[in-house]
C-alpha cells in the first residue's frame, strides 16, 4: 500500500510516540506521586493537616493544569532548550509533557488515596502504626487499584498531548499527521496515523484495566 519510506517513517513516528508516552508517564509518577500523596496527607481530613503545604500544592497544580499544553508547550521552550538542548522532536517534547502530567496525576493520586475507608485508617492509628507506615502499608496498598486505574487514564491523555505536539515539531505519530496530513494534503498517511493512535491508545488502556483488575482484591 505505502513505500518503504513511508512504512519506515510511521515504524519511527510509533516508537517515538510510545517512547514520548511512557517515560512521560514514568517521570510525571515520579514527581506526581509524592506530590499527591502530599496534598492527601496535608488536606484539612488528612491524616497529618498542614494548611501552608496543602496551598503550595494546591495553587502549582491549579494554574500549571489550567494551562493549555500547546502553550504551555510554547512557554517552556527556553526551559526544554536548557535541560535537553534543543526545542524539538520526541526528547524535546518529554519535557512538556512531564510538566504538564505531573500536577494532573498528583490530582489522580489524591483522589485515590481520599476514598481508603477512614475506618482501616482508624484501625491502623490504633495499632501504634506512624504516619509513614499508614502511608505505605495501608493508603498506597488500600488505593494501588485506584492508583493504577488513575495511571492508565493519565497514560492515555499524555498519548493524547504527545500527539498535539506534532503541531510544532514534537515528532511521533501526531508529526508526521500534521506534516503530511495538513500540509502536504496526503489524506491517506494522516488517517493511517490517527488509527495507529487509537490503537496504542487501546493497548495503553486494556494493558492497564487488565493490571488493575488482577491486583484488586477486594
Amino acid at each position: 500500500m505505502f513505500e518503504n519510506e513511508v512504512i519506515e517513517m510511521l515504524l519511527e513516528g510509533i516508537r517515538d510516540t510510545v517512547y514520548m508516552t511512557l517515560v512521560s508517564t514514568f517521570i510525571g509518577y515520579l514527581l506526581g506521586l509524592p506530590m499527591g500523596i502530599a496534598l492527601a496527607v496535608t488536606d484539612k481530613d488528612g491524616i497529618k493537616p498542614n494548611r501552608v503545604i496543602y496551598r503550595i500544592f494546591d495553587v502549582i497544580s491549579n494554574i500549571v493544569r489550567s494551562i493549555p499544553f500547546l502553550i504551555l508547550l510554547i512557554v517552556m521552550i527556553p526551559i526544554t532548550r536548557l535541560i535537553v538542548g534543543k526545542s524539538y522532536g520526541s526528547t524535546a517534547t518529554i519535557v512538556p509533557l512531564v510538566a504538564t502530567a505531573t500536577p494532573y496525576i498528583a490530582r489522580l493520586v489524591e483522589s485515590s488515596i481520599k476514598e481508603v475507608d477512614k475506618g482501616v485508617i482508624e484501625a491502623a492509628k490504633s495499632m501504634g502504626a506512624s504516619n509513614f507506615q499508614i502511608i505505605t502499608k495501608v493508603l498506597l496498598v488500600e488505593a494501588r487499584t485506584s492508583i493504577i486505574t488513575g495511571a492508565t487514564i493519565a497514560t492515555g491523555t499524555i498519548l493524547g498531548y504527545s500527539a498535539m505536539a506534532g503541531t510544532v515539531g514534537g515528532g511521533g505519530l501526531g508529526d508526521i499527521a500534521v506534516r503530511y496530513g495538513y500540509y502536504r494534503w496526503q489524506t491517506d498517511i494522516m488517517i493511517i496515523t490517527v488509527v495507529l493512535i487509537i490503537v496504542l491508545f487501546q493497548i495503553f488502556q486494556n494493558a492497564g484495566m487488565f493490571t488493575a483488575k488482577r491486583l484488586d482484591r477486594r
